[in-house]
């Protein structure tokens, strides 16, 4: 069964929320990494939302690249150069969970940084917070 481009932007909407608010609990706990990867996740999934409302077709969105998604999102809305910075959120994408993708390091351990925690929970919020408003139109 197909489900309607609006129905989809939605429920990716939903998810990036609910990931969001996992994310900060997260921080909240001092669970660095794992923080950041869902803040990642979170901000992935609301672009995702909006480019499934923005583009009238059903194609699937295969980059997990925060970078190329605020990219395309842009062509159909010069709005989303204000959150071109959440790109940096696309540094938490691999190294956070993966020991090899951080050499001579564990992501649990290498990534104690507060600061950094809250800089990432900022970049998604502004995410979030453009596209609500873009799907609230």
């Amino acid at each position: 069964m197909k489900r309607e481009i609006s129905d989809e932007s939605r429920r990716w909407f939903l998810q990036a929320k609910d990931e969001f608010q996992d994310a900060d609990d997260l921080r909240k706990r001092s669970r660095f990494y794992l923080a950041l990867f869902h803040f990642q996740q979170a901000a992935e999934k609301a672009l995702k939302a909006f480019l499934y409302s923005a583009v009238p077709s059903e194609e699937v969105f295969f980059t997990h690249s925060i970078y190329e998604l605020v990219e395309m999102a842009q062509e159909n809305d010069s709005d989303f150069k204000q959150i071109s910075k959440a790109s940096k959120l696309d540094e938490y994408y691999i190294p956070t969970r993966y020991p090899n993708g951080l050499p001579g390091a564990v992501p649990s351990q290498f990534y104690q940084d507060p600061g950094e925690a809250e800089e990432a929970m900022l970049l998604a919020k502004s995410v979030i917070e453009m596209v609500g408003e873009k799907l609230d139109r």
